[in-house]
């Protein structure tokens, strides 16, 4: 008798977090988990990072029971950052265990907090061929991006920044949301030289590289950084959608444009309770247009548009 065909499993939507340390993703899992819950999805969340500790959501699916990074470091000898690489080629090697955790869940809606080792995203392939294989199971993914937005404050970084999140987009092959985290914190770490739209938009890098020319230590890299800014702008691909993880508008827009990017579409509940979460969203827990209250306040003090402000430099 010839094998039966494998059945196909029914299509599960989701996002993959990522980012670098300490940009917000573990925080950002435990908002979105409480969020999308009160809005009626189930959502399932899968720790994918074997180093992390002491997670403060309800997480379904944990990697540390497959594999840790105290364990590998500990047994084989090998660094934190050797050691983080090793496990998810571990991870890779064993994807028959995180399908039968993952089959476990039906209809329900998943986020897979991910390791935060730059190199994972960039040019190691563990962590692509784990997305692959997901996709392959009929997961509908996106990559949510974070990246912490006191980079905004500081020119060099913030070109780092685009340079990363370009080769993230070109490696990992999902759609792609890039994510500004942490913008209630962002004029904690100095004024920003632009409105905000320059920066979430990424307008012309040009006027960036104006203020590090200022700079004497940037000045003799001028060229480089005028190249690095023509390939983020000849790709075309880099924005941001900015983030407060407490304020319920913000969360709301990164949601859509999640949404978006992987194709999933609101249900009649989902849609009734984003409405009635919105219409008696008022009080002190809810902090309206907290996210656009850094741009506002740059707009009033300069009395100036973006593009006012660009061309008198």
């Amino acid at each position: 008798m010839s094998a039966q065909p494998r059945v196909k499993p029914a299509l599960r939507f989701g996002q993959v977090v990522i980012g670098p340390p300490g940009s917000g993703k573990t925080t950002y899992c435990q908002g979105m988990q409480e969020f999308l819950t009160s809005l009626g999805r189930k959502v399932v969340v899968v720790n994918m990072d074997p180093a992390n500790e002491g997670i403060p959501y309800s997480c379904a699916v944990d990697i540390a029971e497959l594999v840790t990074l105290d364990d590998v470091m500990e047994n084989l000898k090998l660094g934190p950052n050797g050691g983080l690489l090793y496990c998810m080629e571990y991870v890779e090697a064993n994807l028959d265990w995180l399908e039968s955790k993952l089959t476990q869940y039906s209809d329900c809606y998943f986020l897979f907090d991910c390791p935060g080792q730059v190199e994972l995203y960039t040019h190691q392939s563990s962590v692509k061929n784990i997305f692959s294989q997901l996709a392959k199971w009929n997961f509908r993914l996106t990559a949510v991006h974070l990246v912490d937005s006191h980079y905004c404050a500081d020119p060099a970084k913030f070109i780092s920044v685009l340079c990363t999140s370009l080769s993230t987009m070109l490696h990992v092959e999902l759609p792609h949301v890039n994510v500004l985290s942490k913008l209630d914190l962002i004029e904690q770490y100095g004024s920003l030289a632009f409105n905000l739209d320059f920066y979430t938009e990424v307008m012309d890098l040009t006027y960036l590289l104006n203020h590090l020319a200022a700079d004497p230590f940037f000045k003799k890299f001028r060229h480089l950084n005028e190249k690095l800014a023509e390939v983020i702008q000849d790709y075309s691909l880099v924005s941001f959608v900015p983030l407060n993880v407490q304020d319920k508008d913000s969360m709301i827009q990164v949601l859509r444009a999640v949404d978006k990017a992987n194709g999933y579409c609101f249900g009649d509940l989902e849609e009734r309770n984003l409405q009635a979460m919105m219409s008696a969203a008022v009080g002190a827990d809810f902090q309206f247009s907290s996210t656009l209250g850094v741009q506002e306040r740059y707009v009033e003090t300069s009395g100036k548009s973006v593009e006012e402000e660009m061309m008198e430099l």
